[in-house]
């Protein structure tokens, strides 16, 4: 089997020179290497070219073969590190709580310990007849939400 550290060291040296990052690596049992990479403003076909003939370059297919794709995490994924909430920043989210409970809103003050959501949502205030619209913050911590995902928008 191939070694993970292998081609996450390999994955390493391509990105170090690059605003590219990392998002996920994995390798199945029968060699199947599956690098996800991102970047603030997308990733273009030719750098996943680029970083997968590096990969090959560092790897012997007479000592073992393997099968790789290399691809960017997907725009309507679920966010798997900090950077893709990082680069997210003052964008619609949509987030599944651990409760199961569903949020759409403004992502927003993003640290290694969490995030919080800007949610718009009727609120009744005193002196006021009707109920009216708030932007009211949501604290999570990353271990608290099932997934959060960029919210693509057509309007």
């Amino acid at each position: 089997m191939i070694d993970k550290n292998v081609v996450n060291k390999l994955v390493s040296e391509w990105l170090a020179d690059k605003d590219y990052f990392l998002t996920d690596l994995t390798i199945s049992a029968d060699d199947r290497i599956v690098v996800e990479i991102d970047h603030a403003d997308g990733v273009w076909i030719e750098d996943c070219v680029a970083l997968s003939r590096h990969i090959e370059a560092g790897l012997d297919r007479n000592e073992e073969d393997f099968e790789l794709e290399v691809g960017s995490a997907g725009i309507g994924q679920p966010f798997k590190v900090l950077k893709q909430y990082e680069i997210h920043q003052g964008e619609q989210v949509e987030v599944l709580t651990a409760e199961g409970r569903k949020m759409r809103g403004t992502l927003t003050d993003v640290t290694p310990e969490g995030f919080t959501l800007l949610v718009e949502e009727k609120v009744k205030e005193e002196g006021k007849k009707r109920p009216v619209i708030r932007e009211i913050p949501h604290t999570f911590t990353y271990d608290g939400v099932k997934y959060t995902k960029y919210v693509i928008d057509f309007k």
